[in-house]
């Protein structure tokens, strides 16, 4: 016989039954409290452990129910007979659970309860062996609750779908943010393969194998690109994935976190857009100012030329020789064609002398289709499509119909076999976020003309240059590529915009935005010229003009029509002219551009001395001299090189005429 910690007899056979070899794996005898139970539910026996761990000795718990180690609570819901009962129907009972030392303090327990059996499988008792497990649960509530709190956060990131796959690229956990960017819930995504978030094109070039095979070969995979959600609808994203590893570096998964960043997306594209567009611009006004000079040099040359061949015209025409009268003439057609080369070049860079008058567009485009069918033939079709309550607009009519043709030729040429050409206005709004994408065009009402063809349309890398001067898709000899460049400047030189909207095969839509006109109403017609009169005998012209060429032919061209002409290289050579009283002067012929005082700057020190004085400017290109925003200034004459003999003489004549009554002497 053996004695236990309190020295009650127990016997070595029932110590065989107890089956110490079931004690929990790896848990030192002395480290669990071993104690035998009766069928009445009992205790019988109590060791050294038992004894430590629950802090009775054997005396005062061997004869009293193994209840009295469970808590108030459990002993209230019948746990103890509960745990014995499951333990006699199936052998044995595990659990974990709070117990109760004598002093009333609580531990975690861990507790297994085996039934005994006799020789002939009766029920004998019960073994109970039990485990101070207070320390371990500790932890586990601490990894318990990490988890939590971890799940908690994830659950409370709405912005980022957070999400975890397999080696195999399945989905195996699923956050709130996931469920917000793609549409799934855990139960419809759980299980499934990552790749239903691509796009068909991407599953289709193998990109989803090639993200999990880079991020498990490197470690990480980083990419942005469109992504689908469960609706089918598309969103831009950004996304990470990360390799997950096992403590022997083995590869079990992969953490995937997945941002909508569609807004930023559209903004940098709007930003990208932007840019292109204004270096664009910068492009084009680089080439337009290069342009103005070049067309200011050309307009001199061609005065003088086409000066002296009207002059050579008429003495030819005096002695009858028709051959060389021809060759005049085909001389003088080619310099005319220059000046429109020039002249064009002036519209594309803005530099030409605009004459804006209030227009109501409707009026106008139903005038337009006469002049536009004799250009266009009988093979193309031409509506005018108006608007009711259609704004008025400040433009130069003349320019404007220029701007049609130029438009209405392009068409027809696009349009070899015939078609449908039409020509439409409308009021609109240009919003902020059109300004923001088109920075030459500021937010606010227009007057849009849409010039409309069926024709074969252009290739986006066309439209890119089909502004530019000299750009042409047309044969040679069958286009001067200035069409649209004068269309460009034009529209650009009256405050407002213009846009190609074009597709190949599909035709071409042109749009030419204007600003609406306030406070006033279009005028209805042009007043009637003032009537010619004969002149003066001894009016006198002061000529100012720095290029020798153009002053002699200028003065040569004056004297010819019986005009006194004095000239002046500068405008200081002019003042001192003027500022003598017994020079009669009757009229002032200038240059704008020239060294020294400009033509403008002439003009205002001239009236100092002779207020009265009529002054008619002259200029191959005009920049902030007489003209502003495309408007000549009020009072102002002027006339835009290269000018005809006759051009200039009428125009002489009818200042001289309008100034009838007044002695500048």
């Amino acid at each position: 016989m053996s004695e236990t910690a309190g020295g009650a007899p127990l016997a070595r056979e029932g110590m065989d039954l107890l089956g110490l070899h079931q004690v929990p794996a790896g848990a030192p005898l002395g480290d669990c409290a071993v104690v035998l139970i009766d069928l009445d539910g009992k205790v019988r026996t109590w060791n050294e452990c038992a004894a430590r761990l629950h802090g009775y000795d054997g005396q005062e718990i061997i004869g009293q129910p193994f209840s009295r180690l469970y808590s108030e609570d459990d002993r209230q819901k019948q746990f103890p007979q509960q745990d014995l009962g499951n333990a006699a129907r199936d052998g044995r009972f595990a659990s974990e659970g709070w117990r109760i030392r004598k002093d009333g303090s609580r531990f975690w327990a861990s507790a297994q309860l085996d039934a005994m059996r006799d020789d002939q499988g009766q029920l004998a008792g019960y073994v109970n062996v039990t485990r101070d497990m207070t320390g371990l649960e500790r932890e586990h509530r601490k990894i318990l609750e990490s988890e939590l709190r971890y799940r908690h956060l994830l659950e409370s990131v709405v912005d980022y779908a957070i999400f975890q796959l397999d080696a195999e690229g399945l989905v195996t956990t699923w956050n709130s943010g996931a469920r917000r960017i793609k549409g799934y819930t855990a139960d419809e995504i759980i299980g499934k393969h990552f790749s239903a978030f691509y796009t068909e094109e991407d599953r289709a070039a193998g990109i989803p194998a090639k993200a999990l095979e880079t991020a498990g070969r490197e470690g990480r995979y980083e990419a942005e690109g469109w992504r689908v959600r469960k609706d089918g609808s598309r969103f831009f994203a950004s996304v990470v994935i990360d390799r997950i590893v096992d403590d022997d570096g083995q590869l079990i998964g992969f953490a995937k976190v997945t941002r909508d960043i569609t807004e930023k997306h559209q903004a940098q594209q709007r930003l990208k857009e932007t840019q292109e567009q204004l270096a664009s611009a910068q492009k084009m006004e680089a080439i337009g100012q290069l342009s103005g000079g070049i067309a200011h040099d050309f307009n001199n040359l061609l005065m003088i030329v086409l000066g002296n061949l009207e002059t050579a015209q008429r003495n030819v025409r005096k002695i009858g020789n028709e051959q060389l009268q021809r060759t005049l003439a085909n001389a003088s057609r080619g310099a005319q064609r220059a000046a429109a080369l020039t002249s064009r070049l002036l519209a594309f860079s803005r530099r030409q002398a605009l004459d804006p008058k209030p227009m109501d567009v409707n009026k106008f485009l139903s005038g337009a289709v006469e002049f536009l069918s004799r250009s266009l033939g009988e093979t193309i079709e031409i509506e005018t499509v108006g608007s009711a309550g259609l704004w008025p607009i400040e433009a130069d009519p003349n320019q404007l119909e220029s701007a049609l043709v130029n438009l209405a030729i392009n068409a027809r040429d696009a349009m070899p076999k015939g078609g449908k050409l039409t020509i439409e206005a409308a009021n609109t709004f240009v919003d902020l976020d059109y300004a923001r994408v088109n920075p030459e065009i500021s937010a606010g009402q227009y007057v849009v003309i849409a010039v409309t063809d069926t024709g074969t349309g252009m290739s986006p890398e066309i439209q890119s240059h089909a502004f530019e001067p000299f750009f042409t898709t047309k044969e040679i000899g069958h286009g001067t590529g200035l069409g649209l460049s004068q269309v460009y400047g034009f529209v650009k030189q009256s405050g407002g915009h213009v846009k190609i909207y074009s597709e190949v095969g599909e035709g071409t839509t042109i749009k030419m935005y204007f600003p609406r006109l306030l406070g006033m109403h279009a005028t209805e017609g042009e007043s009637a010229e003032p009537a010619v009169v004969p002149a003066d005998i001894g009016e006198t012209i002061l000529v100012v003009e720095d290029d020798e060429g153009v002053r002699s032919y200028l003065a040569e061209t004056l004297r010819s029509l019986n005009y006194t002409v004095l000239t002046a290289a500068n405008a200081q050579a002019a003042l001192t002219v003027l500022v003598q009283d017994n020079k009669r002067v009757d009229l002032l012929l200038t240059d704008i551009v020239m060294p020294g005082l400009t033509g403008r700057e002439l003009g205002i020190k001239a009236r100092a001395f002779r207020p009265d004085l009529p002054i008619l400017y002259m200029t191959g290109y005009s920049r902030n001299a007489v003209v502003h925003q495309g408007r000549i200034d009020p009072g102002v004459d002027l006339l835009q090189k290269p000018v005809r003999q006759a051009d200039l003489a009428q125009r002489i004549r009818d200042i001289l005429d309008r100034e009838r009554g007044s002695d500048p002497r």
